[in-house]
């Protein structure tokens, strides 16, 4: 699928099977920098958080990034201080593979919650990353990374930075226990533009706010959630900030890619088969469109309702209703997509056939005008078939 693809310049990549998953599944990857490479990262908000979680919060003070080294089948969660020497360890051993120091090694994880990590299978699979490490291999650096995916994720922008081509290339991970403040996903970005450390920082979490931010599949928060962006400077062009001339070309590529990445989790949500978009307008602040968005695109009883092609617009006004937004029941209007359900909080006689159509339909947008103010707020979610729980029990 992406065997075409290659890495910005200055970068390798590699997915191999270490054996923390069955036989023959490819469960760790790489993303290695020839030179130091700037780092942005932004992180769970979950007061619980994995081990890697910790340690590359504290790598992130260095502002530097040779490798990335990641596994996939046992998150590294919930472990103590044994999971914390095992993360370290991890980045120990790339470092010393690579020659440079352990600060400048990002370490991830993403599976099963509690169990600690095999580290004799992990070193072995850093090692034999290392021998696989190729600009060619992002079909098997993506596969690596999957947990509950069924398919890998992998975006690209190409663009122009005074007059040099610079490229972008972001992987993710992600499937399920999706819900803002990010998920149980992972995600890198890679580019071979230089740009200078704060700038990539703030422009990272501009986009994260606007993509990885704005989707739930299952309103489930992760303990692993991490988003890293690597700029090596490989295409020779000065340093990018937000004075740059070229800034504006580069942070939309970077949105860009962060927006296409998102929009295949919620694509590939655990059991789902219809990819539904909340728009709220008319908010008394951009706050409270986004509560009321939120809160209809977490609610369970609407995921499963949509599920059953079963357009119960009451459903929606409830959650509006109990979600932390100013809401006059009076003034509500719903739409699913140009077809009004809603006028005024009541029903607005509407046939139901004509509402059933457009939940039939595998992409979908639910369009909730509150008529208090100018704010607005858009989320992207799925529903919730009988699939996601025999996936998950």
């Amino acid at each position: 699928m992406f065997s075409e693809i290659h890495l910005p310049k200055g970068f390798k990549c590699a997915g191999i099977s270490a054996g923390i998953k069955p036989t023959g599944v490819k469960d760790m990857a790489l993303i290695l920098s020839d030179e130091p490479a700037c780092a942005a990262g932004v992180f769970t908000t979950n007061q619980v958080c994995a081990a890697p979680v910790k340690v590359c919060r504290e790598h992130l003070k260095y502002g530097v990034a040779r490798a990335i080294v990641m596994n996939s089948g046992i998150a590294n969660a919930c472990t103590g201080a044994e999971g914390i020497v095992a993360a370290k360890d991890m980045a120990a051993e790339a470092a010393r593979l690579i020659g440079c120091a352990p600060q400048e090694i990002f370490v991830c994880s993403t599976g099963k919650i509690g169990p600690q990590l095999p580290l004799d299978k992990i070193e072995a699979g850093i090692a034999k990353l290392f021998d696989a490490a190729l600009i060619e291999n992002v079909q098997e650096t993506a596969e690596a990374m999957m947990t509950t995916d069924t398919r890998p994720k992998v975006s690209v922008a190409e663009i122009e930075i005074e007059g040099r081509p610079v490229k972008i290339v972001g992987f993710a991970k992600g499937a399920g226990m999706i819900e803002p403040n990010m998920a149980t996903m992972l995600s890198y970005i890679t580019t071979d533009a230089a740009v200078e450390r704060s700038a990539l920082q703030s422009a990272l979490k501009r986009a994260v706010d606007q993509s990885f931010n704005r989707i739930s599949i299952d309103g489930d928060q992760s303990t692993n959630d991490t988003v890293l962006a690597l700029a090596n400077g490989a295409a020779e062009t000065r340093p990018l900030n937000e004075a740059s001339h070229d800034w504006c070309v580069f942070e939309q590529a970077l949105g860009q890619v962060c927006f296409e990445l998102a929009m295949m989790i919620v694509h590939d949500g655990e059991g789902a088969d219809k990819f539904v978009t909340v728009r709220v307008a008319g908010a008394a602040s951009a706050e409270d469109a986004e509560w009321a968005a939120r809160a209809v695109a977490n609610s369970m009883l609407n995921k499963t309702a949509w599920a059953g092609t079963y357009p119960d617009w009451g459903r929606i006004m409830d959650a509006i209703g109990y979600s932390k937004a100013k809401v006059v029941e009076e003034k509500v209007d719903i739409f699913y997509d140009d077809t009004q359900a809603v006028a005024g909080g009541c029903r607005s006689g509407v046939a139901q056939e004509d509402l059933i159509k457009v939940v039939s339909q595998t992409d979908f947008a639910i369009n909730i005008n509150l008529r208090i103010g100018e704010g607005e707020a858009v989320v992207y979610t799925c529903n919730c078939t009988e699939e996601y729980v025999r996936i998950n029990y």
